[in-house]
């Protein structure tokens, strides 16, 4: 997977209604153990497969849902296929393996298994987390509030797309986020306002902005 997307829009006023129903269908239909009826809301093309209840407290994913619920083998793996993320955090830190291994889900384990940062991995997803955090509200500061949850650097290191796409309501553009020799590297830009991209250079110590205008 070259791209993915990050869903973390928490404000429902500022999202399309039909992506609200379609998340609300997709959450209850994996709360349910329903994996047909999920399967085929992603097959219809929204919303993704890493889409958690717009407005729930938990952020459990289909994957997250499979996970705690134990599901068969196949169906972790067909989410896993289409792109669901076994590194993503539930609002209480707990990834799918978590879930799976918490609640004696043993069959899981090789379909959910990711990879468990060290300690120096963590410090450094905590300073990019709140480097990168940092950079979206200096970026959108202009603009009306949006809820949101923030971005966790850990999944841009441990997934395997090659870049992620936050797009920001009222922006027109947003944020895109790689990881370029141990460094996270970001790009940000207004569609409708010339001259708006910038380049940053995200690491332990900083953020340090490389290159404007380009857009």
């Amino acid at each position: 997977m070259l791209n993915a997307e990050w869903p973390g829009i928490l404000d429902p006023e500022v999202l399309n209604p039909t992506h609200l129903d379609d998340g609300e269908r997709l959450a209850d239909a994996a709360k349910a153990g329903d994996w047909a009826a999920v399967l085929g809301l992603l097959d219809a093309g929204r919303p993704t497969v890493n889409q958690w209840r717009i407005g729930g407290q938990s952020w459990f994913t289909p994957l997250h849902q499979a996970a705690f619920l134990g599901a068969p083998v196949d169906v972790v793996e067909e989410l896993v296929r289409r792109g669901a993320w076994r590194s993503l955090p539930t609002a209480d830190g707990d990834r799918p393996i978590d879930l799976a291994e918490r609640n004696g889900h043993h069959h899981l384990r090789e379909a959910l298994a990711t990879h468990t940062p060290s300690d120096q991995e963590r410090r450094r997803f905590a300073a990019w987390d709140r480097h990168l955090a940092a950079l979206i509200a200096e970026r959108t500061e202009r603009l009306d509030p949006v809820g949101f949850r923030a971005v966790p650097t850990e999944v841009i290191a441990l997934e395997t797309f090659e870049t992620l796409w936050f797009g920001y309501p009222g922006m027109y553009g947003g944020f895109g986020m790689s990881i370029h020799r141990g460094r996270l590297f970001v790009e940000s830009w207004s569609r409708v306002v010339g001259g708006s991209g910038q380049a940053h250079v995200i690491t332990e110590s900083g953020c340090v902005l490389v290159e404007e205008g380009f857009v």
